[in-house]
């Protein structure tokens, strides 16, 4: 099911606090760290040891996009046409500059990982004093960061990368609701029909890799009389344009990396042929045709996020990709090192004001550009690196998949022996996995009667026994299946 983001009723609040408890979600920041992080805001960024001193490109019309009202901004951008290619100024967050490594921010840090979004609230990496302060590219005010310089030909395809440290001042924050519209009403000025141009030829890029591009949509529950309802949200074009900026800076990184012969990568292993074969059954009995000359990246890209099979479909397929990870190296290069939905290898490194592994890729990166070994500090990381991120990103997929839980349960508490159809999406002993047709929920329920195990790819009936978002050891959603159940 698609991950719920805007627009959640305040009533649901103390189960995803319950969550968050549960899961072990860090919560408030000690004491120690909130000083460190306000002293470190109120005397500004240090220089950064063992690299070059930052050029001054405050001249750069830098601009940035996020959603409405996003104070922790890791990301802003300046494109310009370079004859017949383009120019790309990335500035990204510098939090090396406001963090030393082994002080008490960065411990903290290495502790949490990643920022943990639930619809309620956003868990921060950070301090808020850095996050959504002193660190964070708020326009105009000076700040450090990592500034790219991506030269694209006529294509969009990477001719000339530069990276390095620099002191740079955005002009404007600007929403993808904000430049959307105005993309939609012809009154767009010219960085945002750039950003569309330049995206588009990255998009058709990807395509062309075989990429795969999953674009979920957001979910919205909303309060309707005593009962909640559902509906799902289609991502604004524009944030896959942006998204592919953010892409095409991550694959720079790690040729950078790769080429230097040390970094760290975000790694992806491709979906076995017999999990494709599930999905196309599935697809089919959802009645969305797969047709044989269509590839899965094809299929992907065909299906409507915001119609209510697709995004069960798109969730599904978000699935087959798993075995992310991540993978260090000083010397020689594993042979699995690609990341199979971007069709390229690829790292993060664009958004370091939420995720820990890419302030340490960043000194990576910086090294590799000025030719030189990375600082022995971010060496001496990289062996933890993997794990932390591991159980960080863990932790992170565990209470997205309980708050999914919760919407679930609310959506369905008030259809209390109704029944519903189903798609089996897997069987295993006797244990039956389950997506209801609409609304696209995914559930287990257990088949006593072996005899009445249905196959994967056949639709059933189910029966709605409980639902209960706020149960004291978290939502429950149970369905039956009846000996009449079966129907293909």
């Amino acid at each position: 099911m698609p991950r719920p983001r805007r627009h959640t009723t305040r009533e649901l609040g103390p189960a995803f606090g319950a969550i968050r408890r549960r899961l072990g979600v860090p919560g408030a920041f000690p004491a120690e760290v909130e000083a460190l992080a306000a002293a470190r805001a109120a005397a500004g960024p240090a220089t950064v040891p063992d690299t070059e001193a930052p050029l001054d490109r405050r001249d750069l019309e830098l601009w940035s996009i996020d959603p409405e009202g996003s104070r922790d901004l890791d990301q802003a951008l300046h494109l310009a046409r370079d004859g017949a290619g383009y120019v790309v100024h990335y500035a990204i967050a510098d939090v090396g500059a406001w963090i030393s490594p082994g002080d008490a921010l960065d411990l903290e840090a290495r502790r949490r990982g990643t920022t943990v979004y639930c619809p309620d609230e956003r868990v921060p990496l950070h301090p808020t004093a850095l996050s959504e302060g002193a660190a964070s590219l708020l326009p105009g005010v000076d700040r450090p960061a990592v500034l790219w310089r991506l030269a694209l030909d006529q294509r969009g395809e990477l001719r000339d990368v530069t990276v390095g440290r620099a002191l740079v001042r955005s002009r404007r924050a600007r929403s993808y609701a904000e430049v959307q519209r105005e993309l939609d009403e012809g009154r767009a000025d010219e960085p945002a029909r750039l950003l569309v141009e330049v995206g588009t030829l990255r998009r058709e890029l990807e395509i062309e890799r075989g990429g795969v591009h999953l674009a979920l949509p957001e979910q919205s529950v909303e309060r309707d009389g005593d009962h909640y309802r559902l509906r799902y949200e289609a991502p604004l074009e524009v944030e896959e344009h942006n998204a592919q900026i953010s892409l095409c800076c991550g694959i720079a990184s790690a040729r950078l990396m790769l080429d230097a012969g040390c970094g760290v990568l975000r790694t992806l292993p491709a979906p076995e042929s017999d999990v494709l074969d599930a999905l196309r059954t599935h697809s089919t009995t959802l009645g969305v045709p797969w047709p044989d000359d269509v590839d899965y990246p094809g299929w992907v890209r065909a299906l409507d996020p915001a119609e209510p099979r697709g995004a069960a479909l798109l969730t599904q397929a978000a699935r087959t990709l798993r075995g992310a990870g991540y993978l260090t190296f000083d010397g020689s290069v594993p042979a699995a090192h690609h990341h199979a939905a971007i069709a390229a290898p690829y790292a993060h490194v664009t958004a370091p004001l939420r995720r820990l592994v890419d302030r340490f890729a960043h000194e990576l990166v910086l090294a590799a550009a000025a030719g030189r070994r990375p600082a022995r500090w971010a060496l001496l990381a990289l062996p933890e690196l993997p794990a932390l991120m591991g159980t960080a990103t863990q932790r992170a997929s565990a209470v997205e998949r309980a708050v999914v839980d919760v919407t679930e349960a609310a959506v369905l508490a008030h259809r209390i022996g109704e029944r519903f159809d189903a798609v089996v999406t897997s069987v295993s002993g006797r244990r039956v996995t389950v997506q209801l047709t609409e609304p696209a929920v995914v559930s287990a329920l257990a088949v006593e009667d072996h005899h009445a195990l249905p196959t994967p790819g056949s639709t059933v009936r189910l029966r709605l026994v409980e639902a209960d978002p706020a149960a004291p050891d978290g939502p429950t959603l149970r369905f039956s299946l009846g000996a009449d159940a079966a129907r293909g």
